[in-house]
């Protein structure tokens, strides 16, 4: 049994797409790319922005870095809240922390930007720890996950598991050798995780 848990935020500990996909919408009008039916963009909860913008949308780096800052402003503004927790998530949380699992965040979301949201909804509590990503240093899922694990003085990586929606989480676990839990109640499907490699794949908290 897994001592340390890692939690992905979007899609797993929080229904966060409104928010995201509201202020990807924004972003994108802002560099005259419309998108008219914010879920389709779905797609955009979960992998690092900046991917996305150059690679689905093929913008050159410059235009994607304008794009993003767009993103964050309004995001911060208006969707950071835009957001809910998933029905049995704060019960889950409650149940390992009550069998002394050592519970952390593992998110692509700005560290400042997803504590906020964890206190707001009440979920901070019950976490030691909230890794996100902090560009240049620290961008890529991988990089979060090592930067995490090394913070958490782990003494062995098969007693670390991590939880998340996407495919990014399931390869980015896999490139730093933890185990992975996939959760196709987020925005990843049941295909998506068994393709990716997820060892287990469960349907609700």
């Amino acid at each position: 049994m897994a001592q340390y848990c890692l939690f992905d935020l979007d899609g797993t500990l929080t229904d966060s797409g409104l928010g995201i996909t509201g202020s990807a919408q924004y972003a994108l009008r802002q560099i005259g790319i419309d998108v008219p039916n914010r879920s389709d963009l779905n797609f955009c909860v979960g992998p690092p922005l900046l991917d996305v913008l150059t690679g689905h949308f093929g913008v050159d780096p410059e235009t994607a870095e304008f794009a993003y800052k767009a993103y964050r402003a309004h995001y911060r503004e208006y969707g950071l809240f835009e957001n809910e927790v998933y029905p049995g998530i704060p019960e889950l949380l409650e149940t390992l922390k009550a069998r002394g699992k050592t519970l952390v965040v593992a998110t692509s979301k700005p560290t400042e930007v997803a504590t906020i949201i964890l206190e707001h909804f009440g979920l901070l509590q019950y976490f030691t720890g909230v890794y996100g990503s902090e560009p240049p240093h620290r961008y890529a899922k991988p990089d979060v996950l090592r930067y995490a694990m090394d913070e958490m003085h782990a003494p062995d990586r098969a007693d670390i598991i991590m939880i998340g929606d996407r495919k990014y989480d399931v390869e980015g676990e896999r490139s730093v050798g933890v185990q992975c839990i996939g959760v196709p109640f987020g925005y990843g499907s049941r295909e998506e995780l068994e393709e990716a490699g997820a060892d287990v794949i469960v349907d609700r908290p």
